[in-house]
């Protein structure tokens, strides 16, 4: 368990695509004050599940932070992969523009190697000799 466990809690409650805090609300629904470090270095609100304890509380929930404003002590927690009311696309404009074009058949093993290793040899020895310059 971990003290900011009522961070994962309090943003898993939400259905919103983002959640806007600040700094004060977030040291009140924790019960104690952030670090020091928190008001001062816009990296240790980094997504990086590396950075801190707390990085890995508002991931858990499914939430990533942005639009940190020191200055004024708030941020924005928005919901990963999250589509808006409207049926925007998450992320960049172009996310999913492929969808439903590829099929994979089930018994696909994706891990598999396309050529053989004869084929592989076969194919560098024909690159080497063409950029000798011999022909194949």
């Amino acid at each position: 368990m971990s003290k900011y466990d009522p961070l994962t809690r309090h943003l898993s409650a939400h259905d919103q695509p983002q959640v806007a805090m600040r700094f004060d609300e977030l040291e009140q629904l924790l019960g104690f004050p952030l670090p020091p470090s928190a008001r001062k270095h816009r990296g240790w609100w980094s997504n990086n599940p590396q950075n801190s304890v707390m990085t890995k509380a508002w991931l858990a929930a499914g939430y990533q932070s942005r639009d940190v404003d020191l200055a004024e002590g708030r941020l924005l927690f928005e919901r990963l992969n999250a589509v808006d009311p409207a049926g925007a696309l998450p992320d960049h404009p172009l996310w999913g523009w492929a969808v439903g074009t590829v099929t994979i058949a089930p018994d696909t093993d994706l891990t598999a190697p396309m050529h053989t290793d004869e084929e592989m040899d076969a194919f560098a020895d024909r690159t080497m000799r063409l950029l000798e310059g011999r022909p194949y």
